[in-house]
């Protein structure tokens, strides 16, 4: 038998293995799956950088989703796929797998390309994933029923063809661009521009007799950082219909620089559409100015807009709407942009000489909506301070027009702007203004102001001269609070018509106080603000629902 102690000795050591067992187990249960998952997180990684880097040297416009919003068949293998890549340009589609193979046997859209021998483009024709509701050019049928890949759509002109109706059709290789042909920048326009041994407008002007009569091709400006976040989709959707060529992300590239196909184009038949605020509209305005001082007056732009900010009072008041939310299709957009009437909007330049700084030179800005400085301006500047310090929290036009009004509500508590009118003098075309006990002051250049009110022509039955963009006038009001700015949003309230001018001289004698130009605010010292007619710009009306009851006149 056993000496005393030795059995229990053994349990001892007996269990004592057994704990580092479990701690082994245990362990190994913890590090293995936190292993696979850097290991995971690293490829990944690797493969998000490596596929980042084939998507920038790609001729496709590559953008991959985790998630197709239709059904969707891969352009390669035929396989019905719910994620993998697409290209914005020709629409084509493809699994991972089949990515790089897609991207070497599948042609992209060609921005420049040369014609056939009578001058006309071609179609080009993608396989499957054609859009919903699309008819057969030949037999008139819906294309895309079949659950497959099938049917043929050319990503110039958008026309559907059934697989079995191509034999058929009289002319297969011409295509007329479409319904959007006199927006479109063929491609073989810029390949004949290219061979041109001298840039002479012209010379632009009888190649661009090629493209058809009333040949007025659109650039699109787009600023993705606007309102909703919606200029991605937007830049994508337009890439299809038009050249790529012609669309440009205003994150990426400023717009002086892409104005510059201008001058590659007929003089006085482009027109800009701008994607996003009032603030990108002023952007793209001050980019045509900087072409005049260049001496390319002839190649200057008409301007419309498609409104993706949280105020829109400009695009509201040449009839565009006053928030765009994708309630209506980009097709009907460009309908809309074809229907439009040309008219001339005033642009105003405002001088801030600071008080003291005799050797510095005054700043200088350019004004198209409206000068203010007061509860409004402070509203401003606040929601500007905040948006910069966390600018993903102030992605929605709803939430942040819900933060403009906390800001509000606060001023009406703490009227950080009181006793304005003995802190300022204002002048009208020389003449000096006697102030009743105001918060703030209002120079409006157009007819709306705060987000679709109507400023100057209120409620009330005081007969007054009506606003004009192009009248050269200024219309100056007066505000008695934050509190009252909301009695005039809702209509419950006039401002103070102060009057018009050709020429507002403006003093602030002493302490601080917030300003704006067009949503773009400051915190002011002393200074002396002089505002004066600057130029003249061509904007494009859209007279549709919801538009200015009192529209501009033409030029």
């Amino acid at each position: 038998p056993p000496r005393k102690g030795e059995g229990v000795t053994g349990n001892q050591s007996e269990g004592l293995i057994s704990e580092w067992t479990l701690l082994f187990w245990t362990s190994l249960a913890v590090i293995i799956p936190v292993v696979i998952t850097l290991w995971c997180s690293t490829q990944r990684s690797k493969r998000k950088i490596h596929t980042k880097e084939f998507f920038r040297k790609s001729k496709h416009g590559w953008h991959y989703t985790d998630l197709f919003h239709k059904p969707t068949y891969c352009c390669v293998c035929s396989q019905h796929i719910l994620n993998g890549a697409f290209c914005d340009c020709c629409g084509v589609c493809a699994d991972e797998q089949c990515l790089r193979r897609a991207d070497r046997s599948l042609v992209c859209k060609e921005i420049m390309a040369p014609p056939r021998s009578n001058g006309t483009s071609e179609h080009h024709w993608v396989r499957g994933n054609v859009p919903l509701a699309s008819y057969c050019l030949v037999c008139e049928l819906q294309c895309g029923t079949q659950p497959k890949l099938c049917d043929f759509r050319c990503i110039w002109c958008q026309s559907t063809v059934h697989d079995d109706c191509i034999p058929s059709m009289t002319d297969r290789g011409r295509c007329d661009l479409g319904e959007f042909r006199s927006l479109i920048i063929p491609h073989h326009y810029l390949y004949n521009v290219n061979k041109l041994r001298r840039r002479h407008p012209e010379d632009y002007s009888k190649l661009g007799s090629s493209c058809g009569r009333g040949w007025t091709p659109v650039l699109v400006l787009a600023n993705t950082r606007s309102g909703n976040n919606m200029g991605d989709d937007l830049l994508k959707q337009f890439r299809i219909l038009l050249n790529p060529v012609q669309v440009f992300d205003l994150s990426k590239l400023a717009p002086s620089k892409a104005l510059q196909l201008c001058t590659l184009l007929p003089p006085g038949s482009v027109r800009v559409l701008v994607c996003g605020g009032d603030g990108t509209v002023g952007w793209v305005l001050d980019a045509i100015d900087a072409m005049k001082l260049k001496g390319q007056d002839p190649f200057i732009p008409q301007v419309t807009i498609l409104p993706l900010g949280t105020g829109n009072d400009l695009s509201n008041t040449l009839g565009w709407g006053s928030g765009y939310a994708g309630e209506i299709a980009v097709e009907q957009v460009l309908r809309n942009i074809l229907d439009a009437e040309v008219v001339k909007m005033d642009r105003w330049k405002v001088q801030v000489a600071s008080k003291g700084l005799y050797f510095r030179k005054p700043k200088v800005l350019s004004m198209n909506n409206y000068f203010s400085v007061g509860p409004d301006a402070l509203m401003a500047l606040n929601f500007h301070t905040h948006r910069e310090k966390t600018p993903s929290f102030f992605s929605s036009r709803i939430l942040n027009k819900v933060v403009y009004f906390l800001y509000g509500t606060k001023d009406c508590l703490v009227q950080e702007c009181k006793d304005l009118d003995k802190r300022i003098e204002l002048e009208l075309d020389g003449e000096r203004v006697r102030l009743p006990s105001l918060e703030g002051v209002i120079v409006c250049n157009i007819g709306y102001w705060g987000g679709g009110c109507r400023l100057w022509e209120g409620m009330g039955d005081e007969p007054c001269p009506p606003t004009r963009l192009d009248d050269g006038l200024l219309e100056v009001v007066g505000v008695f609070g934050s509190f009252h700015c909301a009695q005039i949003q809702v209509k419950m309230a006039n401002p103070v018509r102060l009057g018009q001018a050709h020429t507002v001289r403006l003093v602030l004698k002493s302490s601080r106080m917030p300003m704006q130009v067009d949503g773009e605010p400051w915190a002011q010292g002393p200074c002396t603000i002089t505002i004066t007619h600057k130029t003249q710009v061509h904007m494009l009306y859209h007279g549709g629902d919801g538009s200015d009851p009192s529209p501009p006149r033409g030029p």
